[in-house]
């Protein structure tokens, strides 16, 4: 036994528990937000800024330019997902993106009908994400995902729309992790995985029903219905499907790899476009800045320019600093919204909006339906 072995935790030592035995804060059938439901009343400030966001995005779709969305996990935890549903169903979004929390609380969500635990109580009964299906069920979806060349949210989105994974045959695995090592050794890598994970689990080739009963509130299910890419962003170590000894590096790595990979697509047709950022201060942000830098790389090369855009950047936290001129000196308190610095150094329009997206999303929903 090396060293390396002695400081490696064995995940094969924990004890998970059946995720319908988990205690959940919400339940989405109970706790959903009703996309007809009238909306909450705005201030001023962010009424006009939803008046002109709908705008933004109308003309926008009518120039065939990128209307991307990237959220953090409270969006979907806030029963939002009817909402974001309604507005890619009609055409409004071309992306969504989310991080890692906001992938698995959206699975959940389609596949058992409840999710977000306490973590205060679950973790000091060493329980906080030792829930066997989540963590069964995503790390396969992510593994046979990477062997399919598909990305992050495309891999779980597909198991919950389809409700199933299929798994190769051992023998064919065996066969193309052999034959193309030199040809193809990142899918001879891949299929390699596959089987690990298939070891790991005690599981042979084949179909594997899995219903999922409230799949109609799965926004990666309707993504992948609606063929509208949806993004996985993880951190590695930062969510529970980590504690799970089915959970694959690798294939992690491919899928999000695959995912950045989409997202800067997707800003390379931002100009004349529109990136909404709801509730997330560190991914989209940072995903954004490099993936702008990628997409300006090549449009400067090639005599273009990506610099007509409009950003909306939404929030709880008050700022008293207008984003459109730029950002405040360091004596400024607002300086240190770090996400909104990102953004206000990225150029093209930008604005802020403080509010709560349980009242923000609904209301862009209705300014595009033309709601009153």
């Amino acid at each position: 036994m090396t060293r390396a072995d002695t400081e490696r935790f064995d995940r094969r030592d924990l004890t998970f528990h059946p995720l319908g035995e988990r205690l959940n804060k919400v339940e989405i059938e109970r706790d959903h937000i009703d996309p007809d439901s009238p909306v909450a009343a705005l201030g001023a400030q962010a009424a006009e800024s939803i008046s002109d966001l709908g705008n933004a995005i109308r003309r926008a779709k009518s120039a065939g330019a990128a209307r991307m969305l990237a959220f953090g996990a409270h969006t979907i935890k806030n029963g939002l997902s009817p909402v974001l549903i309604r507005l890619a169903e009609g055409g409004w979004l071309t992306h969504l993106a989310t991080n890692g929390a906001g992938i698995i609380h959206d699975w959940e969500f389609a596949f058992a009908g409840a999710s977000s635990e306490d973590v205060r109580a679950n973790v000091a009964e060493g329980t906080f994400g030792a829930w066997e299906e989540t963590g069964r069920w995503i790390n396969l979806a992510l593994v046979l995902g990477a062997y399919d060349g598909l990305g992050y949210g495309a891999s779980v989105g597909r198991m919950a729309d389809t409700e199933r994974l299929v798994v190769p045959p051992r023998d064919a695995l065996l066969s193309e992790a052999s034959e193309t090592i030199d040809s193809d050794p990142f899918r001879a890598a891949a299929a390699a995985d596959v089987l690990g994970v298939m070891r790991e689990l005690g599981i042979d080739g084949g179909e594997i029903s899995l219903p999922h009963p409230f799949k109609r509130f799965g926004l990666q299910a309707a993504a992948w219905r609606l063929g509208i890419p949806f993004t996985g962003h993880p951190m590695f170590g930062h969510d529970i499907i980590y504690e799970h000894p089915a959970n694959c590096g690798a294939a992690v790595g491919r899928t999000a790899e695959r995912d950045f990979l989409s997202f800067a697509s997707s800003v390379q047709q931002l100009q004349g476009g529109v990136y909404l950022s709801v509730g997330s201060a560190v991914m989209s942000p940072m995903v954004f800045e490099k993936t702008l830098s990628m997409a300006r790389n090549i449009a400067l090369r090639r005599g273009g320019g990506i610099d007509d855009f409009l950003i909306v950047v939404v929030d709880l936290a008050p700022s008293s600093w207008d984003w459109s001129k730029g950002e405040p000196p360091e004596t400024h308190p607002d300086y240190y919204l770090r996400f909104n610095k990102t953004f206000a150094r990225m150029g093209g329009r930008v604005r802020y909006v403080s509010g709560d997206n349980r009242a923000i999303l609904p209301a862009l929903l209705h300014a595009l339906e033309g709601v009153s």
